[in-house]
């Protein structure tokens, strides 16, 4: 079985009043949530979450199957 590798990451956006904003880039199928979960019980109240257009797509796994011979 092969994975595709991606890079999953965080940006966070610090306003001037404290209001901190993140943005999950690389990720799928709610799997952000599991990302960000412990970092947003300790930032503290969360206000409203917002859904990418990546959240509603399925995750995908890549399986490739390879036939090797010797002679």
């Amino acid at each position: 079985m092969l994975h595709m590798a991606h890079q999953e990451s965080i940006k966070f956006i610090i306003s001037q009043d404290g209001t901190v904003t993140e943005e999950v880039m690389g990720c799928s199928s709610g799997a952000c949530i599991n990302l960000t979960t412990s970092l947003e019980e300790r930032l503290g109240d969360l206000e409203r979450r917002e859904y990418k257009p990546e959240y509603y797509q399925q995750q995908t796994t890549v399986t490739e199957n390879v036939t090797l011979q010797s002679d």
